[in-house]
């Protein structure tokens, strides 16, 4: 089951299985059809996209092993922060260059925020559409870069 929004940087939408939020693609719903759960999950992105929610609070498909420990210490960057890959391989005693790998296979992007971790002296990447500009602009909106 999939639902989606237009919002600042384009359609998104969210996909749901077995209760929990597995996805967020960067394009509006094929097919849309609606459950609590997506509703919930569309408010809070709206309420992100007007700047008054900075934490979601919703189910979400952690995945396993090291993903799903990168997804976590992403998910407790606070808003309008970042976070080098460095620091999140630290946290979940990886190497920084398989934390990139984790954030690049984040399928809730926004939902966990991939786009607040970034190299110690470059940007990094984002595998939205717009790429590091979608990057750019998500941190702008968090007040996290103001450039």
């Amino acid at each position: 089951m999939s639902a989606g929004i237009e919002g600042p940087f384009g359609w998104v939408s969210l996909v749901e299985e077995d209760g929990r939020l597995v996805a967020l693609n960067w394009r509006a719903a094929a097919e849309p059809a609606e459950s609590p759960l997506l509703a919930e999950g569309l408010r809070q992105l709206q309420a992100y996209f007007d700047r008054k929610l900075t934490r979601f609070d919703l189910p979400f498909d952690w995945g396993t092993g090291l993903n799903a420990a990168v997804r976590r210490a992403m998910a407790d960057i606070p808003f309008g922060e970042t976070r080098t890959y460095g620091q999140i391989a630290k946290v979940v005693g990886a190497a920084p260059q398989a934390v990139g790998q984790a954030c690049g296979a984040n399928r809730l992007p926004i939902l966990i925020p991939c786009h607040r971790v970034t190299g110690t002296d470059w940007f990094g990447g984002f595998s939205a559409p717009g790429g590091v500009e979608t990057k750019a602009a998500l941190l702008r909106h968090e007040g996290a870069l103001l450039i």
